[in-house]
């Protein structure tokens, strides 16, 4: 983590686009060279982020999703703003369309629930429990592969996901209505449960979990 004066930070942000603010101050911008720079607030004086800042988090989740060949932001360094009392991570954002822009645009529905469940299968497979799993946060690329934004709140493991935490996982899919509906309304599920069987290693022993993913999804 590079820490830089606020000289070279106003330097940094000069006409920068606001994509995101609260109260508190800007938290997401688009810089003139098209890459973003997030930036992230303590909230609590004693906290995790105290020693493993959120910024330096979500560098190391995109290495760790690197190794895993899953397609992620590209990290161009890691500040420390101390004027502001912020850090930061400047990054060149994943290029393409999230689940939920492709779905408002009416593209081939159940092939892409098949395509969104088998990616999650597969993440769970590669230890990958992503927190803010929902449909603006998985993106189809240009090169027509589907990958993560907004990685933050992420954990790897080198072994695949237990049932229990697949079934959390899954979980949060359940907060927004709207996308609940569209995944799982009027039967549409079953492209889903089909796609994240397919997923699977091939052999593998999951029709329990595919079962109590219909109950806790249904």
């Amino acid at each position: 983590m590079q820490v830089i004066d606020h000289n070279t930070y106003e330097a940094l942000r000069a006409a920068a686009q606001v994509l995101e603010a609260d109260g508190s101050g800007d938290k997401v911008l688009r810089l003139t060279d098209g890459c973003i720079l997030k930036l992230f607030r303590r909230k609590r004086l004693l906290s995790s982020a105290l020693f493993y800042p959120y910024a330096q988090r979500f560098a190391n989740n995109t290495r760790a999703l690197q190794q895993r060949d899953i397609p992620c932001p590209r990290i161009i360094a890691v500040y420390r703003i101390p004027s502001i009392a912020r850090d930061a991570v400047y990054y060149s954002p994943l290029a393409g369309e999230t689940i939920r822009q492709l779905k408002l645009a009416k593209q081939d529905a159940d092939a892409l629930r098949g395509r969104l469940g088998c990616f999650i299968a597969q993440l769970h497979e590669k230890g990958v429990y992503f927190r803010s799993l929902h449909f603006g946060n998985v993106v189809l690329t240009p090169e027509n592969t589907l990958g993560l934004i907004d990685i933050a709140d992420l954990s790897c493991q080198s072994v695949p996901l237990s049932q229990s935490k697949r079934l959390r996982n899954f979980s949060h899919l359940r907060r927004y209505p709207e996308d609940r509906q569209w995944l799982l309304g009027d039967d549409a599920g079953q492209a889903f449960f089909d796609g994240y069987r397919q997923g699977l290693p091939a052999g593998s022993q999951q029709a329990p979990l595919i079962e109590r993913l219909r109950q806790l999804l249904g």
